[in-house]
C-alpha cells in the first residue's frame, strides 16, 4: 500500500533534513518516494505503476507518495521542478532522484541495484 506523507511525517519516517546536513535514512526498509501531483497524467501512469509493486514487494520496499502541491516546501527542499520525480531511498547509501514517468521495468532494476532487494 502507497502511503501519503506530510512534510513532518517525511522528516520522521525518510530523512529530517533540518537536524542532519549529510543523508541519514531514518525508515526501516528501502523506500521509493514518488513526488506527484493529483493533475499530472505521467503521475497516474507512474502512481499504477507502484501500485502493482507495492504489493510486489510489500514488507520489503516502502512506498511513499508526496504530493507536491499540497507539500511545497518539502519539494523545493529537494529541487523538485518536474514530476513526477522519484527519490529511491537504499537502507545504507545515498538516495538517488530519478525523473519522469518510469516504465515499470525501471523501477524494477532500480529496486535491485540502487535499493538492493530482489
Amino acid at each position: 500500500m502507497i502511503k501519503n506523507l506530510t512534510e513532518d511525517e517525511f522528516k520522521k519516517i525518510i530523512f529530517d533534513y533540518e537536524v542532519n546536513k549529510e543523508w541519514k535514512f531514518l525508515g526501516d526498509r528501502p523506500a521509493i518516494v514518488d513526488f506527484s501531483a493529483k493533475y499530472c497524467p505521467a503521475c497516474k501512469q507512474v502512481a499504477s505503476v507502484l501500485e502493482d509493486l507495492s504489493k510486489e514487494y510489500e514488507g520489503k520496499v516502502d512506498i511513499y507518495k508526496i504530493d507536491t502541491e499540497d507539500q511545497q516546501e518539502l519539494a523545493a527542499t529537494f529541487g523538485i521542478r518536474s514530476i513526477p520525480s522519484i527519490l529511491f531511498c537504499p537502507k545504507d547509501d545515498k538516495p538517488q532522484m530519478s525523473m519522469g514517468a518510469l516504465p515499470k521495468e525501471s523501477f524494477v532494476t532500480a529496486i535491485k541495484d540502487v535499493l538492493k532487494v530482489d
